[in-house]
């Protein structure tokens, strides 16, 4: 992290270049906060984001004042209070010294040991001191936030690529998959440490080789690293390694044949017999090693079977469970004697149903028989006594003023119906008989009260 800041970054906030504002905050903090917390607030303010960036920039979550120091040297000087606001991000929880972050270890971190280098030596020397701050130069402090980020990458990393499958995972083949996320063995040891809190990863030592488990999709903590996992391991190396030889006997058994070819061209036969038989033998070997290898992974899909199996029968034993509490005081004649209250029930309600539907009117008649009734009425031949005298078409002219019925007043009267009304022709002259022109008038309803003639109907 030896970047000179007296070259023009990116990385800087706008403040850097402003001499004035820069030499307050490259000035040594006061004595204590109480003197005056403002200028030492703002001091904190400034540089603990900037720390934190400048570690993510270059993409490590550990970081020691030296190189604090050499970052943020500005015009030949170098800030005077970084040391506290070290101080200040440690009581805040944000930065851990690395040999306490490491301290509380499992038994399989400290078989790795030697590789780690996480608790470094420390040299407490006169020199490794600055100013009344007692953090050393070459102590280094990881950064909470930015290794939990690491922590969470590199487990999605792995459980997307192909050593998902995998219940152990070598160190080597972890640092190739993490390369883009861990720069250096360091990050990725704590971010190892930081999944081994959260239980998502287990590490331990097998015949000198580092093993890391994982903890799989669904699983809240990593179960340890059993005999099986030891076995299917070595299973799944064995596998590979025999996929590389079985691969390189094929090219060199193909290489064999083109050698003598190439031989056969040039007249040489009796050579290109004997690289032809190199290459049989090259083959028989290959074809040798190819059944051990279909061998192995055959055991490797029993192994996955078994497991599958496994995990049907906890499903089935779950299952057993889950119906023995759920049918617990459930019997055969309880069942019984609910299928028929069941049936009981149906019955009645099937029995209601047909009661309201006997008094309502039966809305489903076919209507082709309705309408034929209807049409049958309507064409259903009138009586003759039924018909009805054709309306008078002729207007009848206002009475007399004089109230006197003359002859010109009887003839405007309509002609009476021939049809029969049921009055006999004796009746009629009788009722003519009395309208008889007199000399006075006509009082309204002198016609005989005997009999009215009735209105047509």
């Amino acid at each position: 992290m030896s970047v000179s800041v007296e070259k023009s970054d990116a990385g800087f906030p706008p403040d850097w270049e402003d001499d004035e504002r820069m030499a307050f905050l490259f000035s040594a903090f006061k004595e204590n906060r109480d003197v005056d917390c403002t200028d030492w607030d703002g001091k904190i303010d400034f540089w603990s984001p900037l720390i934190m960036d400048q570690c993510r920039r270059r993409g490590s979550v550990c970081v020691n004042l030296q190189e604090l120091n050499e970052s943020f040297r500005r015009k030949g000087s170098v800030p005077l209070g970084l040391s506290t606001v070290l101080q200040s991000m440690i009581r805040s929880g944000k930065m851990q010294k690395e040999s306490d972050f490491a301290a509380n270890v499992d038994s399989g971190w400290l078989s790795w040991g030697v590789g780690l280098l996480l608790v470094r030596p420390l040299k407490w020397t006169l020199s490794a001191l600055l100013g009344s701050g007692r953090v050393p130069l070459e102590e280094s402090f990881v950064v909470i936030d930015l290794v939990k980020e690491k922590a969470v990458a590199l487990l999605a990393a792995y459980r997307a690529s192909p050593l998902a499958t995998h219940s152990l995972v070598s160190f080597q083949e972890l640092r190739a998959l993490s390369s883009h996320i861990c720069p250096d063995e360091s990050s990725l040891c704590l971010a190892l440490l930081q999944l081994q809190r959260e239980k998502h990863v287990t590490v331990s030592l097998h015949e000198g080789e580092k093993l890391v488990k994982f903890s799989q999709a669904g699983q809240s903590r990593v179960p340890p690293v059993s005999e099986v996992d030891l076995g299917i391991y070595q299973l799944q190396r064995s596998e590979k390694l025999l996929e590389e030889r079985v691969e390189t006997l094929g090219q060199e058994a193909e290489k064999c044949k083109q050698q003598a070819k190439s031989l056969l061209k040039e007249g040489k036969k009796s050579q290109a017999l004997r690289c032809l038989r190199g290459s049989k033998r090259v083959e028989k070997k290959a074809d040798r090693l190819f059944a051990q290898l279909e061998t192995v992974k055959g055991i490797l899909d029993r192994i996955a079977n078994s497991q599958t199996d496994r995990l049907v029968m906890q499903a089935y034993q779950a299952g057993v469970a889950a119906l023995r509490i759920s049918l617990k005081g459930v019997t055969v004649e309880r069942a019984e004697n609910l299928v028929d209250q069941i049936q009981e029930l149906c019955d009645t309600q099937d029995e209601v149903n047909q009661t309201l539907a006997s008094g309502v009117l039966d809305s489903g008649e076919d209507s082709e028989e309705l309408e034929e009734e209807l049409k049958s009425l309507l064409e259903k031949t009138i009586p003759d006594n039924d018909v009805l005298p054709a309306v008078p078409t002729n207007p009848i002219s206002p009475p007399r003023k004089t109230g006197i019925l003359d002859a010109d007043f009887v003839q405007s009267l309509p002609s009476v119906p021939d049809s029969s009304l049921g009055i006999t022709d004796e009746e009629l002259d009788r009722e003519l008989s009395r309208l008889t022109v007199s000399d006075t008038a006509v009082p309204r309803g002198s016609i005989s009260a005997h009999r009215k003639l009735e209105p047509a109907q």
